[in-house]
Formats: C-alpha cells, structure tokens, sequence
C-alpha cells in the first residue's frame, strides 16, 4: 500500500507480504475496505504515536524535542522513493472515502495537538516564545515538513529533503524563548 497506493495494491501481492491465506485476510477484514482502515488505526497511527506524540509529550524541552524528531527523519532510499505513508494515503483516498478522510484527518490532528501542546507548555517554561502561536505554528510545522517528504519523493533525490530538514530546523531555532538559548540547549540548525 504504502508504494502502490492503496487502490493500486495487489491483494496477492499483501497476502505474500504478509504470509497469510485469503482466508485468513477476510477472516479478520470484511473486504480491502476494512484492511485500510485498519492499517490507518493501527499502523499509522502507531507510528505517528511513536515519531511525533510520545517524544513531544515526554520532553524537557519542546524545541529540542522536535528538532531530533527533524533530524531524525530516514534519508534511506526506500523511504524517499516512497514518502511518508500519511500524506500519501491521505492524498489519495481523502476525496474518495469518508472513512478514509476521518481517520487520516485524526491522525493529523493528533499530531498538531501534540506540537500545539508541546509549544504552549514551552512557552510557560520560557523555552518556546510568548509571541509564537502554537496552533498555526504546528499547522504550518506539519505542511512545512510533509511538503519537504512530498518534494524529496517527487525529485528522488536526498538533498532536497536535506535542504527541507535543514529549513525546518532553522524555523524551529527561530522559535527558542530566552531560556530556550542558554549554552548547550541551543542545536546548531544545519
């Protein structure tokens, strides 16, 4: 699914992939339906959790926080040949399936709620600045990072996704409050 699309996905080609029988599929899934929407709220959503929500949700420092997470992001050319598996899905079955649309739409609400949280208790900490809105900052943190994942698969070529991470992270900087800048928190933005 996550190289072909959801709707260009082989069904043989899953059953292999997974090793499992046709019997064994729809004994769990009603029909490919049911199997995308799991993968949405299990997968998905798991790897959401584990890349963007948890870290921000136990970190000291919100900017440090998301500035691993932007460094962090996989230059394997696996993952720049196929790009970030929300986007895609979401790009794809958004205008043609509501259960689709709904629980991308949550994935990507889970995420901005996450940073959104993350700065506003960066800024009671003075670690994040008092003037940065924390809602329209995460939404723009996530179009600018999915851009850059989006931009980086179309060109296949890594050092757009470098030059996006590396435009991120300077955004990210930009963000630090007064105790956000004290020596040896503050990470040198490419």
């Amino acid at each position: 699914m996550h190289r072909s699309g959801f709707r260009s996905a082989d069904l043989n080609a899953i059953l292999a992939a997974a090793r499992v029988t046709k019997g064994a599929l729809y004994y769990h899934f009603d029909n490919k339906e049911a199997l995308g929407y799991a993968v949405v709220d299990e997968v998905l959503a798991s790897i959401s959790r584990e890349k963007w929500v948890w870290p921000l949700q136990n970190a000291k420092n919100p900017i440090d926080a998301l500035v691993g997470i932007v460094q962090g992001t996989s230059c394997r050319r696996e993952d720049l040949e196929c790009g970030c598996s929300l986007n895609n899905l979401s790009q794809e079955m958004s205008p043609l399936n509501e259960g689709f649309r709904r629980r991308t739409a949550k994935l990507f609400k889970d995420w901005h709620d996450a940073i959104a949280v993350a700065l506003r208790q960066g800024q009671k900490l003075g670690l994040v600045r008092s003037d940065v809105d924390a809602g329209e900052t995460a939404t723009f943190l996530i179009a600018a990072y999915e851009g850059f994942i989006s931009l980086a698969k179309n060109s296949q070529d890594v050092r757009v996704l470098q030059a996006g991470q590396k435009s991120v992270l300077r955004l990210l900087e930009s963000l630090r409050g007064r105790r956000g800048l004290t020596k040896g928190r503050r990470v040198k933005a490419g």
